[in-house]
């Protein structure tokens, strides 16, 4: 599938994931199953989504803490007095977060980085944007092994900074991969320019999606929207 149909198709998901009522708990479910059915089509093992959704944790804190701080209605759950719009509150972050999360992660792991980028522009994404996300995609192998060459040369010197007293060598150590890396952005980016680099990066553009191809991937998110609109019906 073109990858400009596959964001489009991610984009409208999850607007309806978010656009659903939020005690509408059937329909939660069902976007589940889709997700499911969509990770189960593109062969994605369920570990790799598991680590993806690592990264909404600051979410999940936020959401625990809303039954114990909102105000309203009390209701008692093992024992526990909370707030009963709290604990709809946090089951409203946690479950459009982890739905979106999870759509998006299928997405970037059926679609190569290069691809992404483009249908990003199809989808008149500003080419600044995706120049940087380029960039920074490619060149982060470049700074993690800068980094983990600082780190070795440290330990041969017998430093291994364990404490938080110790953190100074830690923050030189930062500061110095930042200068390496903007001197090595610099360098890269006037060799670029001397070779004809005018602010986008060369795409192979195969062929553009017919309509049978949009209709193709409009189905997942037509279910979707269906979905939405019955739990406003129902609800």
């Amino acid at each position: 599938m073109h990858p400009q149909n596959k964001l489009a198709a991610d984009f409208l998901f999850v607007l309806c994931v978010v656009a659903t009522p939020t005690k509408a708990l059937w329909a939660f479910a069902s976007y589940l199953l889709l997700i499911g059915i969509a990770a189960r089509l593109g062969e994605i093992p369920p570990r790799y989504l598991l680590k993806g959704l690592v990264i909404e944790v600051p979410f999940v804190l936020f959401a625990v803490a809303l039954p114990f701080v909102s105000p309203g209605e009390r209701v008692e759950v093992l024992g526990l007095d909370l707030s009963e719009d709290g604990l709809w509150s946090a089951w409203n972050i946690l479950a459009k977060a982890t739905l979106g999360l999870a759509a998006a992660l299928i997405v970037a792991a059926t679609t190569p980085l290069a691809a992404l980028l483009y249908g990003l522009e199809r989808l008149h994404m500003p080419r600044v944007f995706t120049a940087i996300a380029g960039f920074m995609v490619r060149y982060g192998d470049v700074i993690s092994g800068e980094m983990s060459r600082m780190r070795i040369a440290r330990e041969c010197r017998g430093y291994e900074p364990r404490w938080i007293w110790q953190a100074r060598a830690v923050g030189a150590s930062a500061g110095s991969l930042f200068i390496r890396s903007y001197e090595r952005g610099e360098r890269v980016y006037l060799a670029m320019v001397s070779r004809g680099f005018d602010g986008s990066l060369p795409s192979s553009r195969g062929a553009e999606p017919g309509l049978g191809e949009w209709a193709a991937s409009m189905v997942w998110p037509a279910i979707a929207a269906c979905v939405a609109a019955a739990a406003w019906i129902l609800t």
